[in-house]
């Protein structure tokens, strides 16, 4: 079984989620406790979509986020690097738009869309810097970017339970319930080792954009970044 290192090597990460592919939304469902779904109903609310809203929808996965996005008249890219998972999401959820794309070089043009977003894929990409800088780069002016991503649960014994869940618990259930349980070893590396919410914040503003903000999920479990890509 093919499982991707911190290096994140983008065709060894790729590799790694066509793996998943066939059994991915259901182990989100299972190893989140559902929470998954209260996760992106915020992300939704976050973005707003709206008819005559385009929307690049990054490591979109089998299109979970972006079927909702596009539900509500928004015009969506779903894209990810991913073939696995893109075929799997037109299976699923024919309508939509799906885009191979590698985010630290989208096939965009500048200033295409009103709002880009990535939901728990920034933290899979090699150079997360240089892909926050593309997503600034094919965003309109004025318009936004939106993240979710794992990050610092805030209560401290919390975030203990919360590490002892990750390290003992999360690796018995994805054995149960996934297609390739050696890659979710690599999910718990890959949380931990994501940088807390303050410094995302920081390294977004480096990014280029403005009005940079979060929101903790789930007593930061996840965070919600928002900012905006200045007019001039």
């Amino acid at each position: 079984m093919k499982r991707a290192t911190l290096e994140k090597m983008p065709d060894e990460v790729a590799a790694m989620f066509d793996q998943v592919s066939s059994k991915y939304d259901l182990t989100n469902f299972v190893l989140t406790f559902g929470l998954i779904d209260v996760w992106r109903v915020a992300t939704r609310e976050a973005i707003a979509p709206r008819p005559g809203m385009s929307i690049l929808d990054i490591a979109a996965g089998t299109g979970a986020s972006s079927a909702t996005y596009a539900k509500m008249g928004a015009d969506v890219v779903a894209s990810d690097f991913s073939e696995g998972m893109m075929e799997a999401g037109r299976k699923r959820r024919p309508h939509l738009n799906f885009v191979q794309a590698d985010a630290m070089d989208l096939p965009f043009e500048d200033n295409t869309f009103d709002v880009t977003t990535i939901s728990y894929g920034l933290r899979n990409v090699q150079d997360p810097d240089k892909a926050l800088r593309e997503m600034y780069r094919v965003t309109k002016p004025g318009g936004k970017i939106v993240v979710t991503e794992f990050s610092r649960p805030t209560f401290t014994p919390f975030r203990r339970l919360y590490r002892f869940y990750l390290g003992e618990v999360l690796p018995l259930m994805s054995f149960l319930v996934s297609s390739d349980a050696v890659a979710y070893d690599y999910l718990v590396e890959s949380i931990l080792s994501w940088p807390a919410q303050e410094e995302f914040a920081t390294r977004i503003q480096q990014a280029g954009w403005r009005q940079v903000e979060y929101r903790n999920l789930s007593n930061g479990i996840v965070a919600l970044h928002r900012a905006t890509k200045p007019l001039a």
